[in-house]
């Protein structure tokens, strides 16, 4: 899945689009993406200015992404609607034992763990070179658009 795809999954755009590719997706099993990490990021400008890192918080956002892009197509899959918004909602269980710099190719990724009415939790590990960064359990929640 390029860029173009993703974007018409997901509602955001430059600066907080943080999902850049789909590398792999299983539907029912999971979804692998890629995260280009650049020094020319907003957030590098002061986290930190002589060192920069990317900040934890930014890393489960984009894993809760990629959740957000394994859901819709899963039911894209599936011929379901995919009118909805999926909002995050809660994260369980995150561990952080790496950094992220500019540079960094971050790999994401989403296996489902339990899917009940309109809330989906999966688990999300985010990695670099085989190495992972992060690991963490995310719940999200499907909202209708109203129109």
């Amino acid at each position: 899945m390029n860029i173009q795809e993703i974007m018409r999954h997901l509602p955001h755009r430059y600066p907080f689009l943080l999902v850049d590719k789909v590398i792999e997706f299983k539907p029912g099993d999971s979804l692998t993406a890629l995260k280009n990490v650049s020094f020319n990021e907003p957030h590098f400008q002061g986290h930190f200015p002589d060192f920069p890192i990317m900040p934890g918080v930014l890393i489960l956002e984009a894993l809760a992404q990629a959740s957000g892009v394994y859901e819709f197509a899963s039911r894209a899959a599936a011929n379901e609607s995919t009118d909805f918004l999926y909002l995050f909602v809660s994260i369980d269980k995150a561990r952080f034992r790496r950094q992220v710099v500019p540079g960094d190719q971050l790999i994401l990724h989403i296996a489902p763990i339990s899917k009940k009415r309109n809330m989906a939790k999966v688990a999300g590990t985010a990695s670099v070179d085989g190495e992972t960064v992060a690991t963490a359990e995310l719940m999200c929640a499907q909202q209708e658009i109203e129109r």
